[in-house]
């Protein structure tokens, strides 16, 4: 019976934390609107295949550069028009928004990944090696992040799968220097002391013990560094050391339209819209998050 309460009261404490969380979160208008625009965007990436009413790399030879359907000229089977070599923005578009969303998930995981367990690393132990890894992660935020990752991929190959590696890169140091300063200051309380005397490890202590209690920061963190790797991911299919055609990645998008600008606005239009609104739509969303999981952000 005992243990049925315990569960019951679990069950409560976490209904109520939730219940705390979107009090918050919710209070921020924009970021609720910030995570409905990001819900639709994963819901577009998860059936992209289903919704683009075109296939996105299909060439229609007789509909080279037509204006979107409202326009003099326009179909109605290509509702946002076509690009150069006829094929449909549109679909390009909702195929687009996979690539944006799994540049996003890979490049946070890897740099969540790494920098959590440098930064742990960093500031449980301290002493010298601290001082060693704070300096190489300061040589490495003294670089503008868009030509450091453009040198890294300028090394290891123009593709997609490259430039995700370097911007995993170049973020790295700002998840380390969080998990730092976090562990520092979680390390000197009497929780963790605790558990030292009851005989836990390190890796215990650094993991179990310590770790848990970090997370707030890192998820705002990740949150906003969602959004930084969709635009320099862009910026480098743009620059064409990303993704490379006839991938329907938003910033290839951007750069086979360049020298259409004039005479057909709506090829380089639609994608850096959809990049202004998913980049927009993320960061809004992790001020919300800022609000809801930091007590001392949280609004009176």
């Amino acid at each position: 019976m005992s243990d049925v309460s315990v569960k019951l009261s679990d069950a409560a404490i976490r209904r109520r934390q939730l219940s705390e969380f979107w009090f918050y979160f919710s209070r921020n208008k924009g970021a609720v609107v910030g995570l409905a625009i990001f819900l639709l965007m994963v819901f577009t990436a998860i059936f992209a295949d289903w919704l683009a009413p075109h296939n996105p790399t299909l060439q229609y030879r007789d509909a080279l550069l037509l204006p979107p359907a409202w326009l003099d000229g326009g179909r109605a089977d290509f509702l946002l028009g076509t690009d150069p070599v006829g094929r449909d923005i549109l679909s390009r578009l909702i195929k687009g928004s996979q690539y944006s969303l799994f540049i996003g998930i890979v490049v946070v995981s890897i740099a969540l990944l790494g920098g959590v367990i440098i930064g742990l690393v960093a500031g449980f132990f301290g002493g010298w090696l601290d001082a060693l890894i704070m300096r190489i992660m300061d040589v490495i935020l003294a670089f503008p992040s868009l030509l450091l990752a453009l040198v890294l991929v300028a090394v290891l190959g123009p593709g997609l799968t490259n430039a995700m590696i370097a911007i995993a890169i170049v973020y790295q140091p700002h998840f380390a220097r969080l998990t730092r300063a976090a562990v520092m200051a979680e390390k000197q309380r009497e929780y963790v002391s605790a558990a030292r005397v009851a005989g836990a490890g390190n890796l215990r202590l650094m993991f179990l013990t310590i770790l848990p209690n970090c997370v707030a920061p890192l998820i705002v963190q990740a949150t906003l560094s969602f959004s930084s790797a969709v635009l320099d991911a862009a910026a480098l299919g743009f620059l064409g050391m990303g993704a490379q055609p006839p991938a329907p990645e938003w910033g290839t998008m951007l750069a086979e339209a360049r020298e259409f600008i004039s005479r057909a606005w709506w090829v380089a239009t639609f994608p850096g819209l959809a990049i202004l609104i998913a980049v927009l739509a993320i960061n809004l969303m992790g001020d919300g998050l800022r609000d809801a999981l930091d007590p001392k952000l949280k609004r009176s």
